[in-house]
């Protein structure tokens, strides 16, 4: 059984979903889950944890992502992207200096209303159903966060750029809401995710990689340990009384834990005597509490 988590380059024409069905064939295991939904049309990182990493999968759809994106300015579609239906084209009047010091504008904390075609869910339903149905409903602007922006290349109507971003940022909101700006819509053409938290894609593999590693048992050269999520934070190693009540998931006064500093302290890594990684602990106030456990 597959402990860990593994960097999976997702091809184009998959959903998330289809990429962890067809693990669990690949792997004959049930217990697996994805860190973030990437949009069928959509390439790049996807880290699928399996056994007691699923764990993570709430804890890692936080983490900061980066992907490359192409748009194309003058053209409006329903689904943000170009695989949807053109509902508006327009001249591009603007110039570079014009792109360059819109796109600059929406670095920083922004809102940012979600597409009509995506996973959210509204009274129970998922937007993109209720798409499908000819139904548009109201979606409330939620505040995201773009760390940076960088422009690749610029050939109007073509853009593309570089996004570091928070989670729940869609790119394709982004491309939309900048032709908005612009005043001539803008449509994403293609999207990869370059990284997602410690995953990147010079690091990733294809589905069928996988499938060669697990036929020539040595799957677990490619399956990261669960506390590489977490490299930076505090460690501390326990035994004998501290590593039973750490098992059983007991508070623990500062006193009791010998924390070597890491990037992050108020969070620490726990291994037993043997090296064995097994909770994070937090640090609140004058104690340590549970934060994870991975038993």
């Amino acid at each position: 059984m597959i402990n860990g988590i593994i960097n999976v380059y997702k091809e184009a024409g998959y959903t998330s979903f289809d990429v962890v069905a067809k693990l669990r064939k690949i792997t004959h295991q049930k217990k697996i889950g994805h860190t973030g939904t990437l949009d069928p049309d959509a390439t790049g990182v996807l880290p699928v944890c399996f056994g007691n990493a699923t764990k993570l999968v709430d804890l890692m759809t936080d983490k900061r992502k980066e992907y490359i994106a192409t748009m194309v300015l003058g053209k409006t579609t329903d689904t943000y992207d170009i695989s949807g239906q053109v509902l508006e084209e327009k001249t591009v009047n603007c110039t570079v200096d014009d792109v360059t010091a819109t796109i600059n504008e929406f670095v920083g904390d922004i809102m940012q209303v979600p597409p009509m075609y995506s996973a959210l869910k509204v009274d129970g339903k998922k937007l993109c159903d209720l798409a499908r149905e000819g139904k548009t409903v109201e979606r409330k602007a939620r505040p995201v966060t773009i760390f940076a922006i960088e422009i690749l290349d610029v050939d109007l109507p073509n853009i593309k750029m570089r996004v570091e971003c928070s989670k729940g940022t869609y790119i394709r909101s982004l491309c939309y809401d900048i032709g908005l700006r612009l005043g001539c819509g803008g449509t994403m053409t293609s999207l990869i995710r370059t990284r997602s938290g410690a995953f990147d894609i010079e690091h990733a593999y294809k589905l069928s990689q996988i499938e060669e590693y697990v036929n020539s048992d040595s799957v677990n050269d490619i399956v990261l340990n669960v506390d590489a999520v977490f490299e930076d934070y505090a460690y501390a190693t326990v035994s004998g009384e501290t590593l039973r009540l750490c098992r059983n998931g007991n508070t623990l006064s500062k006193s009791m834990l010998q924390v070597i500093p890491g990037k992050d302290n108020t969070k620490v890594r726990i291994y037993d005597d043997n090296g064995t990684f097994f909770a994070v602990y937090e640090l609140k106030g004058s104690y340590y509490g549970v934060y994870k456990m991975f038993l």
